[in-house]
């Protein structure tokens, strides 16, 4: 869905005075909204045709740390700039926000190329190569999160400890508890639609608290894009209301994880390549092979579903995400779903992903495992049925950061579809990652030895 304004509906709004703020918005490595609130006539008079940021956004951990060991930026080389540039495609009102518009912006350098290692970048490099394959990307993210009593600043203070779910029991699709959530839940449906986000629904999840969103599904760039403003639009309408809320994949050890299962299929001419309705489960020889693709190069792109080390705690047995890098028909249990079977929509779904992935990586890879069993014309291997938390041989997904680093930088398919320096910029990523989780003493630590060892 194409976003609500352009710049000459822009320019009137600033006149009129209903706009006085536009946000320029670049996704960094976590999958956050990095960049400037500009005045809106300066956006308009210059700020729309570029604007720049250090290039260490592209650089840094979670907490913003100056990350040593990357190519692309350190203090050896300056931390110099990376230009900016406004998709004008995507300039939409911010309805939560008053009299402020967004645009997201793609990462270049100062010759105008895009940066490699820019999740867009990622992302919009394997659509070309979709395309180029005569294939449109057809994707959709649901998305997960816990919404809380407490605000951000109750809970920081606290140490993050004890949150008060606003929901205080599993309420899954029940529409007596989710009314409880309505103060976040309603202005979140109707601000993502003022904003150009088509808006499917809302619903209790399988856990005390936790909510799930779903977006209508769309080109997979549009797809990432949309993701990543739900999760900017969730924290600010909460924070808003005195409330909270986690994208962690798992924010308690009893607690089920939060999830962001990727929907997809490749369509072509406005009909979708994935279905073929002589085909077995109407799937067709394109999505056949596709699905092949994801599931032998399923280890090698975990970094990007999981890509840290909270990730992996959510791939428990009996909670429902996946153990298993498997396809089966409407099963839960499996890393890969086919949904949709015989119909028009059927599709591949990824159910691999955690809420603390990255959309544009996440998107990216998949398509680069799923095109490179097209481009081997992969057999799909015969469908896994039952309960897979206990299939025994079946193939694992990495149950650790260090696994799936290592399946990364390994990866010949990802250095061919994403280039050396990509791979190795976000190995790096993770091997920081954990090297932190390693040198950090944790409450786990203090609670289990403080006095017994």
């Amino acid at each position: 869905m194409p976003a609500n304004l352009t710049l000459d509906s822009l320019r009137d709004l600033v006149a009129e005075g209903e706009i006085d703020t536009v946000l320029t918005c670049i996704c960094d490595m976590q999958g956050r909204l990095m960049g400037k609130r500009f005045h809106a006539q300066h956006f308009l008079d210059s700020g729309h045709e570029e604007t720049h940021g250090c290039n260490y956004l592209l650089a840094l951990d979670v907490e913003m740390t100056t990350v040593p060991g990357y190519k692309s930026a350190s203090w050896e080389k300056g931390y110099g700039d990376f230009v900016h540039k406004p998709d004008l495609s995507t300039l939409r009102r911010v309805p939560w926000l008053p009299g402020t518009a967004m645009v997201m912006a793609d990462v270049l350098d100062h010759h105008g190329e895009p940066v490699a290692h820019a999740p867009r970048s990622v992302l919009k490099r394997q659509v070309d190569r979709a395309r180029a394959l005569g294939f449109e990307p057809m994707m959709a993210t649901e998305l997960e999160f816990y919404l809380f009593e407490e605000s951000f600043e109750t809970l920081w203070d606290r140490r993050w400890t004890k949150p008060t779910p606003v929901v205080r029991y599993n309420n899954d699709y029940g529409l007596f508890g989710s009314t409880k959530e309505e103060a976040v839940m309603r202005p979140l449906r109707n601000g993502l639609f003022g904003a150009g986000i088509p808006v499917e629904n809302t619903k209790g999840e399988a856990e005390a608290g936790q909510e799930e969103i779903n977006i209508r599904y769309s080109d997979a760039l549009d797809t990432a894009d949309m993701h990543s403003i739900v999760k900017q639009a969730t924290k600010e309408i909460a924070q808003g209301a005195g409330r909270s809320v986690t994208f962690m994949a798992k924010y308690d050890t009893n607690r089920a994880g939060s999830s962001s299962h990727i929907h997809q299929s490749l369509w072509k001419g406005g009909t979708n390549a994935f279905r073929d309705e002589n085909g077995e489960h109407g799937m067709s020889a394109t999505m056949r092979s596709y699905l092949a693709g994801l599931l032998a190069h399923a280890g090698e792109v975990t970094y990007f579903l999981a890509p840290y080390v909270n990730s992996y705690k959510r791939f428990t047995v009996g909670m429902f995400a996946p153990t298993k890098a498997v396809w089966s028909m409407d099963n839960r249990t499996a890393g890969y779903r086919v949904c949709g079977e015989g119909t028009k929509g059927v599709r591949v779904e990824c159910r691999v992903g955690g809420a603390d992935l990255n959309p544009y990586l996440a998107l990216a890879a998949q398509l680069a495992a799923g095109l490179k069993g097209i481009e081997q014309g992969l057999e799909l291997e015969p469908e896994m049925a039952g309960d897979m938390y206990h299939a025994e041989g079946a193939r694992s997904i990495p149950t650790n950061l260090r696994e799936a680093a290592e399946a990364l930088t390994g990866s010949a398919m990802l250095r061919e579809a994403m280039g050396d320096d990509v791979v190795d910029h976000y190995h790096r990523a993770a091997t920081w990652e954990i090297s932190e989780s390693d040198r950090v003493v944790t409450d786990w630590d203090l609670q289990r030895g403080f006095e017994r060892f």
